[in-house]
């Protein structure tokens, strides 16, 4: 049943992105398994980023089982095809059983998708990441696939309207070879590495982009250390903490 509702709401997606005239590059495609599972990790900075990034899977013939918050599964619309496409709601309240859902789909060789940042990064940066991720992979036996997305934010984010107009906005996609994650290893240290890596990657799909602002009312999609206006890390915090 799950694959009769996932392949259809692909075959949807990428219709749309036509319809859109998105121009996607997605390089690295290859690093991820034709079978068995796999933690894919990814950076956050759009509401879409999970069909993105499950697009990426797609040349391997692979499906991607997202961990999302909960509240998505409770929506009208969304919650039932997202509990079809066997995607695992998160209660951040109580993780223990999304952690062991998503535990039993990896040993079954699916392949979890996972934003260790937990929210979107209102400062297009690279938040702190959660170990959870590194922890799976290590009790599981599979393997961290890191990847990054950019663009994404100009199609929808926090804080900022909805752009689905024919826009010819460009997307770019990098997936970066497997991390081990040994079990001799500190989670820790296997989340800083995947963190090191998924940076790399996201400064690599960063200057292959192939557009940048048009002017001064169109810079908020660039973070502040690229000659962006969109608020610094610092600057986010303050905010939330008020």
């Amino acid at each position: 049943m799950a694959e009769l509702v996932y392949r259809p709401v692909v075959g949807l997606a990428q219709t749309l992105f036509k319809v859109w005239d998105l121009k996607i590059d997605c390089q690295g495609s290859e690093n991820i398994p034709r079978q068995g599972g796999a933690v894919l990790v990814s950076n956050h900075i759009s509401y879409l980023d999970f069909i993105f990034d499950g697009l990426a899977a797609l040349p391997q013939k692979r499906l991607v089982r997202f961990m999302a918050k909960e509240s998505v599964f409770r929506h009208k619309i969304s919650g039932p095809l997202m509990r079809n496409m066997r995607h695992i709601p998160v209660d951040r309240k109580q993780g223990e059983a999304a952690y062991t859902h998503a535990l039993d789909s990896l040993r079954s060789g699916e392949i979890i998708g996972v934003f260790p940042e937990a929210t979107i990064s209102q400062s297009f940066t690279l938040k702190s990441f959660k170990s959870g991720a590194a922890r799976l992979a290590q009790e599981a036996g599979v393997p961290l696939i890191p990847m990054a997305v950019w663009g994404t934010q100009r199609l929808w984010t926090k804080g900022h309207p909805r752009n689905f107009k024919r826009s010819h906005i460009p997307v770019t996609i990098r997936v970066g070879e497997a991390i081990e994650a040994s079990k001799d290893k500190y989670a820790g240290a296997i989340t800083r590495q995947l963190r090191e890596r998924v940076q790399e990657l996201l400064e690599a799909a960063q200057r292959a982009y192939p557009v940048r602002p048009k002017g001064p009312d169109d810079t908020w999609w660039m973070p502040a250390h690229l000659g962006g206006t969109a608020p610094t890390p610092e600057q986010v915090r303050e905010a939330e903490a008020r």
